[in-house]
């Protein structure tokens, strides 16, 4: 495909908008490849990364090998997602520690939303269906009610964070950072990144790499054979850790981390109108709602690109 530097420019915009996308738990930079219209393109990319990719660079030279593996498209998309991930890093990192509430509030309407953006997916309901729905629900829910993982700032955790949550990354609807929420790593990696933290960055992005590389695979082949299913687990999946976003929670015990710092060990979700010192009960709804009305605005372009 022949391409003028004005459309590898708009690519990295649009790379611009996943980064942007993957950053805030709740919406899917996939989500927003499907929209832009590049989906399809990028899975295709993201699979010829194979063994016949390096035979062709052995036989052909790099220049075959760039061409089979549509390294202008991948230089041009991963740098707009580079730069808008580095950029937005360190203001959603001082958002967070000093309105969580608001933000998390956004967060929460994104992420509710999103279970009717994978749910209306589901072509068929069915007892198997259903119970894939339930057992999803169920799992995930369990999760955000055990105590936060000692070894969520560890590398080998930080390793396997990056691999899961680039895997949700590249699927429409399913946000990396909100996997990366429930497993207790989003506040260490968004904080890596705004601090240039080279070691952590490196790590996790080692993690991406080999989940990229190898669950994607594994993801297509599952959408391809159990389309339903699959979406009715990611919906469940969705439902059940609404728990771990919901903007007040009652900390009842902390934990010191490997750096000194104390951070909440358990905690449990509580109403608003229990929580001390609530003076921001109208703007978060107001977030929220503006959190779930982002989705069917997504939506709706979406359809509309279709």
């Amino acid at each position: 495909m022949q391409r003028r530097f004005i459309d590898y420019l708009i690519i990295s915009l649009k790379g611009i908008a996943m980064g942007a996308a993957d950053v805030v738990p709740g919406v899917s930079g996939g989500t927003i490849a499907f929209i832009s219209g590049i989906y399809e393109e990028l899975i295709d990319a993201l699979n010829s990364i194979n063994f016949s990719l390096f035979k062709t660079l052995k036989k052909d030279g790099f220049k075959s090998a760039w061409t089979q593996l549509n390294g202008n498209f991948l230089l041009a998309l991963f740098t707009g997602i580079g730069i808008s991930v580095l950029s937005l890093a360190k203001a959603l990192e001082w958002i967070l520690e000093h309105h969580p509430i608001l933000i998390w509030s956004f967060f929460f309407g994104l992420v509710l939303a999103s279970i009717l953006f994978v749910g209306k997916q589901i072509k068929t309901w069915n007892i198997p269906i259903i119970l894939g729905l339930s057992i999803g629900a169920l799992v995930a829910y369990y999760i955000t009610t055990i105590p936060s993982i000692d070894s969520s700032d560890s590398n080998w955790f930080l390793f396997l964070s990056g691999a899961l949550a680039i895997c949700a990354m590249i699927l429409p609807g399913i946000s990396g950072s909100f996997i990366l929420v429930l497993l207790g790593s989003y506040k260490i990696i968004l904080g890596a990144i705004s601090n240039f933290d080279l070691k952590t960055i490196i790590t996790v992005g080692l993690g991406a790499i080999i989940g990229l590389l190898s669950f994607s695979r594994l993801l297509k082949w599952l959408f391809k054979n159990y389309n339903n299913l699959t979406l009715a687990i990611l919906t469940g999946f969705i439902i059940g850790s609404l728990n771990k976003i919901w903007p007040w929670k009652n900390v009842l015990s902390f934990r010191t981390n490997s750096h000194g710092e104390k951070v909440p060990f358990l905690s449990e979700s509580i109403s608003p109108l229990n929580f001390e010192g609530n003076n921001q009960l109208t703007y978060a709804i107001i977030l929220m709602v503006i959190g779930f009305l982002t989705i069917f605005i997504l939506e709706k372009l979406g359809s509309k690109k279709q």
